[in-house]
């Protein structure tokens, strides 16, 4: 058995049993990985992937398990190969984070800006998905961090830290009938068509939650994964938009009438997470410090040394996170 046929099988599943794609991936050629799968199987005497002629149509339940346990092979050998650099050259690598365009567009720029100022020769790559992506990504070691609000909870393998707490305002033209009121409540919002986010992005549950337990039934007309999207359709007159308050921005945002509406939301929380088992390098607890202060490589360690979701959540349980 060889590492690589390891991450030849590893990376095929990713890739949807297309070995085509995973070729391209590794820069290697389509019948090699084919012959090494092969070769382990005959060596394993079960088959990791069932056929029908020369393609992949799945996972064997057999395939299911040993992935599952190359899965973390392969990630305790990116983790000594992270002792090493570390060692060698505590200052040069890469940290890869997947993230939301919220938090891409509003929550992260200073915190890269300044990071990359103090690590000049380490490598960022930055990620978009969908919370349950990101969250993937993480999981299977794709990315170093995933930073959402959503979908996070769902991946026992991922270690999940809070951030920093975030609510909602509402959005509409100048000349708008709810820009004319001192407070807004959720039956003045359910009376007008409503612009926000996608289900499952950037704290939108919170928001369906407020409307259900008041019995009321928003008009959602129109979706979006992005806040500058939402901003554009209200500006068209699609309907009043519902976004995270960190992205009206004055500056560019003078033309919309931004509304409190906090007190019609339950807070949410980003959390930054990481896969368990990760080795995080230096560079690493510093990126996590500098955009959550309060998650200082001490408490980042506590964490780590945690067995269960209850023990991580008893660390914070009596901290009071920043606001955005």
């Amino acid at each position: 058995m060889k590492l690589q046929q390891l991450r030849y099988i590893w990376e095929v599943a990713r890739h949807d049993l297309n070995v085509s794609a995973t070729a391209q991936s590794l820069y290697t050629s389509q019948p090699g990985i084919s012959k090494q799968i092969r070769l382990l199987e005959d060596e394993l005497g079960v088959e990791v992937f069932a056929r029908s002629g020369k393609h992949l149509t799945r996972v064997t339940p057999a395939g299911q398990a040993i992935l599952s346990v190359a899965g973390d092979i392969l990630q305790k050998v990116e983790s000594i190969k992270q002792v090493a650099q570390e060692f060698s050259d505590e200052r040069k690598g890469s940290l890869s984070v997947a993230t939301t365009h919220t938090q891409a567009r509003y929550a992260l720029p200073q915190t890269i800006t300044n990071f990359m100022k103090e690590y000049p020769d380490v490598s960022l790559h930055m990620q978009q998905g969908t919370p349950m992506q990101i969250s993937e990504m993480a999981a299977d070691g794709t990315v170093d961090f995933a930073i959402a609000t959503e979908a996070l909870q769902h991946f026992n393998d991922l270690i999940m830290m809070p951030c920093y707490n975030w609510n909602r305002s509402v959005v509409v033209p100048k000349d708008h009938p709810l820009a004319q009121l001192s407070r807004l409540t959720l039956k003045d919002l359910a009376d007008h068509p409503i612009v926000t986010y996608v289900f499952g992005f950037t704290g939108r549950s919170k928001l369906d939650d407020a409307f259900n337990r008041e019995g009321l039934e928003p008009k959602v007309v129109f979706t979006a994964v992005d806040s500058d999207v939402i901003k554009t359709y209200v500006r068209l007159g699609l309907g009043v938009g519902i976004v995270a308050t960190m992205a009206y921005e004055p500056e560019f945002d003078s033309d919309l009438v931004c509304l409190d509406a906090s007190h019609l939301f339950e807070s949410s929380s980003t959390k930054i997470g990481f896969r368990k088992g990760t080795f995080l390098r230096g560079y690493m607890y510093d990126f996590i410090e500098r955009f959550a202060p309060h998650l200082t490589p001490d408490i980042v360690r506590q964490v780590q040394a945690c067995t269960s979701r209850a023990e991580i959540d008893e660390i914070f349980a009596n901290q009071q996170l920043p606001v955005l």
